[in-house]
């Protein structure tokens, strides 16, 4: 992934911070659909399948707000090896059905951008 010039003169924010900011949720909703996980699992889990390109420093926020939703509720917790309170988060019903909410509309909207580009290369732009 290209480095993002931090052009954050009007917002204090890049680009790449909105995008992640938008798109959190619904990575932490399509990895907890497929097992329950602690949040450091989950930042190294969505850093794996990215090959390192996409990190997130901060999920707990994002956790928060689900959990409030109720989109997320809380699973059991484990001690780790080095003594560590592991607390496992798991998708709600209505987690799931927004899940499914929120990757059709990232479906729309990216093939919407993609034919936005598209026509902008062939217009000569």
């Amino acid at each position: 992934m290209k480095k993002e010039s931090k052009s954050t003169k009007d917002t204090g924010h890049s680009f790449g911070d909105y995008f992640k900011r938008a798109l959190n949720p619904l990575l932490v909703l399509l990895l907890l659909s497929e097992r329950p996980m602690y949040v450091y699992e989950m930042t190294q889990e969505i850093a794996r399948r990215s090959s390192d390109k996409y990190t997130v420093s901060l999920l707990y926020p994002v956790i928060q707000r689900l959990l409030s939703q109720g989109y997320l509720c809380e699973g059991q917790k484990a001690i780790s090896d080095d003594n560590r309170v592991r607390q496992y988060y798991e998708i709600t019903p209505d987690g799931i059905a927004y899940l499914r909410q929120i990757e059709d509309i990232y479906s729309d909207m990216s093939k919407a951008v993609q034919q936005i580009r598209q026509n902008s290369r062939e217009g000569g732009v």
